[in-house]
């Protein structure tokens, strides 16, 4: 199931197919708290951005020198390393194997009980889903390194020290999905229903993906 279908799916419609009674439906705390986090996190992402651009255009700060020295450093667009493709790959791969875990596990929500090869296939599922979320942030720290020794530290150099602000926020946001990978997976290995952490988990994944498919166009364009 496509990203789209999934956020254009009714939540008032049961996994079965079944309705429920609009008027009494209460959606899962956790879905509720999930739409507010995008909202907050959206807003930082959106307050960090532009000033990230208000920087970038300063009149004497982003070209050239003011009075012979520029205290703040000079504007110098940063490179584009391979590695930066790679790592945006990566995390394309893992939203689509979060896709994936979340069609599979939604497909066998319904069933009374699963078989031991069924229910290790979809922990492999998961297991594929999570390494990739932490080969991509261990790809991030050796792309930070690298744009280190090629001379683009914190100090003076404004591009790099918005860019790795920017990638540590996202980071960090990256960590926090890893750990409801970590709680749908103990779910999983404990027997019990996690069709809506999963679900939830892959929104959350997506969500990532998308930001930082922004923030690479920022980067790229500027």
């Amino acid at each position: 199931m496509s990203l789209f279908t999934r956020l254009a799916e009714k939540s008032w419609t049961s996994p079965g197919g079944e309705h429920a009674d609009p008027e009494t439906y209460r959606p899962p705390a956790a879905k509720v708290l999930l739409i507010l986090y995008f909202g907050v996190a959206a807003v930082l992402f959106t307050l960090v951005t532009s000033a990230y651009l208000m920087r970038m255009g300063m009149p004497g700060m982003g070209h050239g020198p003011v009075m012979g020295h520029d205290a703040m450093g000079g504007w110098r667009p940063l490179p584009e390393p391979p590695l930066l493709w790679i790592n945006t790959g990566i995390l394309l791969l893992a939203s689509l194997a979060w896709a994936d875990f979340a069609r599979v596990e939604r497909a066998g929500a319904g069933a009374q009980a699963k078989s031991a090869q069924a229910s290790n296939a979809l922990i492999g599922r998961g297991l594929t889903a999570g390494l990739l979320g932490l080969l991509f942030l261990a790809g991030q720290l050796l792309l930070w390194s690298r744009l280190v020794a090629a001379g683009h530290g914190l100090r003076g150099d404004p591009a790099a020290a918005f860019f790795y602000l920017i990638t540590a926020l996202h980071g960090l946001h990256v960590i926090g999905g890893l750990g409801f990978w970590a709680r749908a997976m103990r779910d999983l290995r404990a027997g019990r229903d996690a069709a809506l952490p999963v679900r939830l988990t892959a929104i959350y994944w997506h969500f990532l993906l998308f930001i930082w498919l922004l923030m690479l166009v920022l980067f790229v364009s500027t």
